[in-house]
């Protein structure tokens, strides 16, 4: 008889995502007429760069002569999307990372989710408190956690580092030593930053204590503050620790293209084990890469045509979370997040939870955002919008919100 892995039996409810579009599905069929401004998920809606576009053209005329076709990709990726990457992602920023450290990937949320299969089931995580849920629910589903417990809120096993207003949203190390550390910087879902020297704590840490730290730098091009690293490997010695995974999603609007890269460095080392060798090994048994057009469409963002367009859609985007904090914050919001980020973290109104808050918004203004209760016990209390919409909408998002509160 075939047996199911009751793992997945243990994840709570449906998917925050996916639960969100069911209440806006809802109300959008009893209200057909009422538009609704969407500053919930993360995606973009500017289109793609023109230098992207005249890359994908090429490519496909390429693929359609017998002397320029390709086929499957290598395993970590061509060869000149990886040097494309290590020169402007960590040579320009004095990071010592060689080509066959980078695995080109679909996106940053994918290999979030599968890079706990080379590490043991009996690993212990530790996860900042709000946080990306894939980082939790993929562990779950892999055996790690332990029970939920529902009146708290929170997995047993996991290692949950709150992130407070107290702390300004930024994880302090823990008092149980983790053997896999997820760090995102900047922060989904709270905006916040780690700084330089804070990020370097970390990486002592981990490296004393014998952890991995897995760092998502997915957001990394919205960064605008001096002491605030765009890599971990900036650190002293974060190759011997960390793990940095990499998204075209946000800084190039690849949402529909999907192209990411994780960095796995020769020299970690864990349990006698490269790290290195072990990814290699599951990348190329269950992945045939990323199709040849999308990585020269990668390639083109690294141009210097594809750098200055990219860097105006990220300038579009933190101008819309610049509307959106100020104006929030003139009408007495408490909000936080939208300097180096995308995202805008505020405490909700009249001790209202994060779902109530989110229905208020819903049925009275038409907007939708993203409860903060989402992405785990500490969100509780805040609501997450984005500034991946586009200036129209954004907007008059903020004004329906600033007038159903005034």
């Amino acid at each position: 008889m075939v047996r199911i892995n009751k793992n997945f039996q243990k994840l709570q409810g449906s998917y925050l995502f996916s639960t969100i579009a069911k209440k806006v599905n809802e109300y959008s069929g009893k209200n057909p007429d009422k538009k609704i401004i969407r500053l919930g998920i993360g995606d973009v809606t500017l289109p793609l760069p023109p230098s992207v576009i005249k890359a994908l053209h090429t490519a496909v005329d390429e693929m359609s002569e017998p002397q320029s076709f390709r086929g499957y990709a290598p395993d970590r990726g061509y060869g000149f999307l990886r040097e494309a990457i290590i020169e402007n992602d960590f040579r320009k920023r004095g990071c010592e990372i060689e080509a066959d450290e980078v695995f080109v990937s679909d996106g940053a949320k994918c290999d979030c989710g599968n890079i706990q299969e080379i590490f043991d089931t009996g690993s212990t995580v530790a996860v900042c408190d709000p946080v990306y849920p894939v980082y939790v629910d993929s562990n779950i589903m892999a055996g790690r956690g332990g029970e939920f417990l529902k009146e708290e809120d929170r997995y047993s096993d996991i290692i949950y580092m709150p992130c407070t207003a107290e702390n300004d949203f930024s994880p302090e190390l823990p008092d149980k030593v983790p053997d896999l550390i997820y760090l995102c910087s900047p922060n989904n879902p709270t905006g916040s930053v780690i700084k330089r020297q804070d990020l370097q704590r970390w990486v002592d840490y981990a490296n004393e204590k014998g952890s991995v730290i897995i760092f998502d730098a997915a957001y990394e091009a919205y960064i605008r503050s001096d002491d605030v690293p765009h890599s971990i490997y900036e650190c002293k010695d974060a190759s011997k620790c960390a793990i940095e995974l990499h998204s075209f999603s946000k800084n190039a609007g690849f949402t529909g293209l999907r192209l990411g890269y994780a960095v796995v460095p020769k020299a970690l080392i864990r349990d006698g084990v490269s790290l290195n060798d072990l990814w290699a090994r599951r990348h190329s048994t269950k992945y045939n890469g990323a199709p040849y057009i999308v990585q020269r469409a990668g390639e083109a963002v690294y141009s210097a045509e594809g750098q200055k367009e990219i860097r105006s859609l990220v300038d579009y985007y933190m101008e819309n979370a610049a509307y959106i904090k100020d104006n929030l914050s003139k009408a007495g919001f408490s909000v936080s997040g939208g300097t180096d980020a995308p995202y805008i973290w505020l405490k909700t109104p009249d001790d209202m939870t994060s779902w109530e808050f989110f229905d208020h918004l819903l049925l009275t203004a038409g907007v939708v955002g993203t409860p903060g209760s989402g992405f785990g016990p500490h969100g509780e209390g805040y609501f997450r919008l984005t500034a991946f919409g586009s200036r129209e909408n954004t907007k008059e998002a903020v004004d329906r919100i600033v007038k159903v509160q005034g």
